[in-house]
């Protein structure tokens, strides 16, 4: 018997409070807000933000890189550089070792290239 009112009043309890939950609030928990572009149509039960057809394919603010390219590059490009401290021998553009003085040729082609390259990135009018 005692399970009986306590199992009652257990769900009057919960009858209570879900009565107690305005209903614009219910009525409201099916919509959304959707963006839009053009002329497309908006669905009824969603909160349409519509922007011009051009913006469709655009890149969103928040994800646009932001900087300058030098801020931008990754950090393994940054430690490149730290594979070839300490390098001695062949190709390593050092006096000690055989066949040093090769490194140094090609160390300086690759950096001639690598200027050039980012002289025309520099020059690039924005888009």
């Amino acid at each position: 018997m005692r399970k009986l009112i306590a199992s009652a009043a257990a769900i009057t309890g919960v009858l209570v409070s879900t009565a107690s939950v305005p209903t614009p609030a219910l009525a409201q928990a099916g919509n959304f807000t959707l963006v839009i572009y053009g002329s497309d149509p908006c669905p009824r039960e969603a909160i349409c933000i519509r922007k011009s057809e051009s913006e469709r394919y655009r890149i969103p603010q928040s994800q646009n890189p932001q900087g300058t390219p030098q801020q931008r590059t990754s950090w393994a490009q940054k430690s490149k550089v730290l594979t070839t401290v300490g390098a001695t021998g062949v190709g390593s553009c050092s006096a000690v070792g055989p066949g040093g003085r090769e490194g140094c040729l090609v160390q300086s082609i690759n950096q001639a290239k690598s200027q050039t390259k980012q002289t025309a990135e520099d020059n690039q009018p924005p888009q």
